[in-house]
């Protein structure tokens, strides 16, 4: 079975919801999921009731990647100029020993690809934002890079070879490859360009017998609502831009209620992507107040090909 013959299932309830007071009391949503000593963690983006903070990043453990239990604390929180509005939308990788955490850090005005890492999952490391400069406008503005989703391995072959590659961005989205994951180079051309509202990278790219799997999130208008659904696209593993294909129909959309009213209305959104057994957890943000789980996936294959 290809990839791109996907078939998820999902709850129908929230994994992840507001608690009644404190830090994420007002939105739970767009998490990252890893493995660690067979528990999983979850870095969620929280919101306060009160305040003008946009994004603090808390922690939740699950023994069984359903049922999860909430740190009392944030583990993330804003302190720099680039970041003082919000620290939002993570995705972790693992590579040696060490977790790798892109976040958007929001200053009020821009939204930029930051970097931090961490041992433990717990204490984190700030790099700061990952690109300087980034030419391309998005909302008027441009070093508005927001997103980025590692692939955590080495190229084997191809003009990357050697290297990290990352796909970055939500207007379109680039190519950026680095030697040590924290100093990044982008491609100026997209790989990836809309074909709705807007297209950005989901959860950290998978590797597969037949190329690389980026799911991803995209935005249509249909009629008077913007609907933000989950897709796919496949890119090839000698060159890493190029595209191979990718899905026509949705591989997620809003459906419950939660998912189509909230602090945004009709969008689910993917950023977590876990493999457990024989399937495949999927975690995204729904109408950006809750977390959902979609189980499913298709045919494991072999990975790390050449």
């Amino acid at each position: 079975m290809s990839p791109f013959s996907f078939a998820f299932e999902k709850l129908p309830v929230p994994i992840i919801s507001p608690s009644k007071e404190g830090f994420d009391s007002k939105n739970t949503y767009n998490p990252a999921v890893i493995r660690h000593r067979g528990i999983f963690v979850m870095l969620y983006r929280a919101e306060a009731k009160e305040g003008e903070i946009t994004g603090r990043i808390g922690l939740a453990l699950s023994r069984d990647g359903m049922n999860f239990v909430k740190h009392p604390e944030p583990v993330i929180e804003p302190e720099y100029s680039w970041e003082r509005i919000g620290v939002e939308d993570p995705r972790v990788v693992k590579v040696g020993k060490i977790y790798y955490m892109t976040y958007t850090g929001y200053d009020g005005e821009t939204a930029r690809l930051c970097m931090a890492t961490s041992k433990n999952l717990l204490s984190w490391k700030k790099h700061g934002p990952l690109f300087e400069e980034f030419p391309f406008k998005k909302n008027g503005r441009v070093n508005w890079t927001k997103s980025g989703a590692i692939l955590a391995e080495k190229m084997k072959s191809g003009p990357f070879k050697g290297r990290y590659i990352m796909y970055l961005g939500d207007s379109n989205v680039w190519l950026a490859h680095s030697k040590d994951l924290l100093h990044w180079e982008y491609e100026p051309e997209p790989v990836l360009r809309p074909r709705g509202h807007l297209v950005e990278p989901g959860p950290p790219p998978i590797a597969t017998e037949e190329g690389i799997l980026l799911i991803h999130n995209e935005a249509f208008q249909r009629d008077e609502n913007l609907i933000y659904t989950v897709q796919a696209a496949l890119f090839d593993w000698e060159d890493p831009r190029g595209l191979i294909r990718r899905t026509e129909k949705a591989i997620l959309e809003p459906e419950f209620e939660w998912e189509r009213r909230g602090w945004v209305d009709n969008v689910v959104f993917a950023e977590a992507f876990v493999e457990h057994g024989d399937v495949y957890y999927l975690y995204y943000g729904g109408a950006d107040r809750y977390v959902g789980l979609a189980i499913g996936g298709w045919e494991k294959q072999k990975v790390n090909p050449g």
